[in-house]
């Protein structure tokens, strides 16, 4: 039986969330919330923006509509839900992850060409339910470039 674009994808965001957090956890306590220099971002922003991301992505894809807050408003709330330290942050990730597996795992074939207006431009829900896994992927590999840094591999 041949998989579904939704199926494939759920598997892969929810499998995505779990690579996203054991990278964070190579992380020694007192270096995830460490920047490595200038403007870089700590791991622990690059997690909640997944945490919060998966949520918005979830959100945008059941209504259709855009809905996550202006750009200023949401680093706001990304930091202050990265200044709660780990355990709200996964506990936010893990909630926003099932739930938009369930969103994704719901999109009928015939839906996923919908077009939607973002404030990145159109995109369909194809194209909106497959930002969460690469999102999540490309901050994975951030974390184990951070974690390089600080073992000084």
């Amino acid at each position: 039986m041949p998989i579904t674009q939704q199926d494939f994808l759920a598997t892969s965001i929810r499998n995505g969330a779990k690579d996203l957090l054991a990278a964070f956890l190579t992380l020694p306590e007192g270096k995830r919330d460490w920047s490595p220099g200038g403007t870089a971002r700590t791991a622990i922003d690059l997690v909640a923006e997944c945490a919060l991301s998966n949520g918005y992505t979830a959100d945008v894809v059941e209504t259709a509509k855009w809905s996550a807050p202006p750009y200023d408003e949401y680093l706001l709330v990304r930091s202050g839900l990265a200044s709660q330290g780990l355990g709200a942050v996964e506990k936010l990730l893990v909630e926003n992850t099932q739930r938009l597996v369930g969103v994704v795992e719901s999109v009928p074939d015939e839906e996923m060409c919908v077009e939607i207006e973002t404030a990145f431009g159109v995109m369909s829900k194809a194209h909106l339910v497959a930002y969460p896994y690469w999102n999540m992927s490309y901050h994975e590999g951030q974390i184990y470039y951070i974690a390089s840094i600080v073992s000084g591999h």
